[in-house]
């Protein structure tokens, strides 16, 4: 389904979420990864696309809100390209 490609350290600031997604956001859940996170730090990375000057979600959004409840600054993403049809 995806072309892979690199895991990389990205500012939080950078990744956007888009508004659809947010509506499947589960607070509860983002609490148990950040306690997770605590332990263990980010074990999987989020997975973004480039898009211009920022990255779009494509999947990780509990990760990615449980990082910014940590004050995280910086995420782990791998970038992805959506396989053309």
């Amino acid at each position: 389904m995806w072309h892979t490609m690199e895991i990389v350290s990205l500012k939080i600031e950078q990744v956007y979420v888009p508004v659809k997604r947010l509506k499947t956001l589960d607070p509860a859940v983002v609490d148990e990864i950040a306690e997770s996170m605590l332990e263990k730090g980010q074990i999987t990375p989020l997975l973004v696309r480039a898009d211009n000057e920022r990255y779009v979600l494509v999947e990780g959004l509990h990760r990615l809100e449980a990082c910014k409840a940590l004050g995280e600054e910086d995420v782990l993403a791998q970038i992805v390209q959506a396989r053309r049809h």
